[in-house]
């Protein structure tokens, strides 16, 4: 429940002009949460509750789910995660423990920065180099002295290190150290020490922090 206020509220904060109406919240067989201002019609989706509220605009279905789409936000993913990647998260949850221990983080930290960087896929390989379940570049990889990439252990132990190499250095500030670990340290040297503006980098820190929030609610923390 603390993740879906967490969703609302967001979703009330990005959706622009607003009316007076009804919220409905509906969650599916999946659980993945919905928002919505009309009721929703199928046997699939059960109503948790109905709250005369803001309006919430949107332009095709008047929907808020879980997804890529551009009108979309994601919210469902917060709370529940896909059977899937749930089963993924579990197979190296006692290393990202071990690891945030070794390295005085937060273990709900490194999931959801494993999570947003690779879904917890240890051969993930984006467009532009980075490898592994927490996305090492090469450079980085060799900073920190990770013999084989790919290798789940070493990944996860060079992105903690990395990690708490930028909370120290911008002063324990989890949203710089997430720009950085995007962007690099430098671009947010570069700009004052704040978030560059890259969209890609701005997406990304916010999407680690409604996983880490979603982790910690888990969690009861």
């Amino acid at each position: 429940m603390k993740s879906a206020r967490i969703g609302l509220m967001l979703v009330l904060i990005w959706i622009s002009c607003p009316s007076s109406a009804d919220v409905f919240k509906y969650v599916d067989g999946d659980g993945k949460i919905y928002f919505t201002d009309e009721p929703l019609q199928g046997s699939e989706y059960r109503l948790e509750w109905k709250r005369a509220s803001k309006k919430v605009k949107e332009n095709s279905k008047r929907l808020i789910a879980t997804g890529r789409h551009k009108h979309q936000v994601t919210l469902g993913r917060l709370s529940v995660p896909p059977k899937n990647l749930s089963v993924r998260r579990s197979r190296y949850a006692a290393l990202i423990d071990r690891t945030a221990r070794r390295f005085s983080l937060h273990p709900e930290l490194l999931h959801a920065v494993i999570r947003a960087e690779s879904a917890y896929n240890p051969n993930a390989v984006s467009s532009a180099g980075a490898i592994g379940l927490m996305q090492l570049m090469p450079a980085t990889a060799a900073r920190y002295k990770v013999s084989d990439i790919y290798d789940p252990v070493e990944n996860v132990r060079g992105g903690a290190q990395y990690l708490r190499f930028l909370l120290d250095m911008f002063e324990h500030d989890l949203r710089l150290a997430l720009a950085g670990y995007n962007a690099g340290e430098n671009a947010v040297v570069k700009y004052g020490n704040r978030i560059p503006p890259y969209p890609e980098t701005q997406q990304y820190v916010r999407k680690v922090m409604q996983f880490l929030w979603a982790e910690r609610a888990s969690a009861g923390r």
